[in-house]
């Protein structure tokens, strides 16, 4: 029993150092850009030596991966409240807006997800489950609608990233990006159970 709870509190204790790490890896980030976030940086940020954040996550790269994989565990939980509570019957709407305001709300962030180069991989059986979780929630908007599902459920993510990388970048005014939302829901709204981008072919 002593043994146990010996090695319950290294684990308690490694993941609280792993949350740490990741924390902080996120604030500099925010505050003064991935460039920012390196090794060296995060070991006097936290007072770990080196080696123990290699211990951790093997690499800079690693420390990254693993704010990203955290990132796309956040994204799915914002994705699921959004559809919980729709009271409109305008799920697609809701989930829209809310990957819209998570791009918004936490840049560094999404950036490291989705525009640095990291070795996490996707659609893969080597894919995160937080991953496949945040994905599941689009695909839950189309499932059972089309048998091209899965694919509308990428095309609706890639209009959605595209919005967010074009506006963060003032390629898109923001003040047209409730129209934008609401023609994109218009598209990928189903009426007579067909998707106006399948019918169109």
């Amino acid at each position: 029993m002593a043994a146990n709870r010996i090695a319950e509190r290294k684990l308690r204790d490694r993941q609280a150092r792993r949350a740490q790490i990741i924390g902080a890896a996120r604030r500099i980030a925010e505050l003064e850009g991935w460039s920012n976030v390196t090794v060296r940086r995060l070991s006097a940020e936290i007072s770990y030596s080196q080696p123990v954040l290699y211990g951790h996550f093997g690499s800079r790269e690693g420390i990254l991966a693993a704010v990203a994989v955290e990132g796309f565990h956040e994204l799915g939980l914002a994705l699921e409240k959004a559809q919980k509570r729709d009271k409109r019957g305008n799920t697609v709407g809701s989930v829209a807006a809310a990957y819209l305001e998570f791009a918004a709300s936490s840049p560094a962030l999404y950036e490291v997800m989705f525009s640095l180069s990291l070795n996490v991989p996707f659609d893969d059986v080597a894919t995160p489950p937080e991953l496949r979780f945040a994905f599941s929630q689009l695909l839950e908007l189309f499932q059972g609608q089309s048998p091209k599902s899965e694919v509308i459920s990428e095309l609706f993510w890639a209009s959605l990233h595209g919005i967010a990388e074009l506006t963060r970048a003032k390629r898109f005014p923001r003040g047209r990006q409730k129209e934008r939302v609401k023609t994109l829901v218009e598209l990928f709204t189903f009426h007579d159970k067909t998707p106006p981008i399948v019918k169109a072919r």
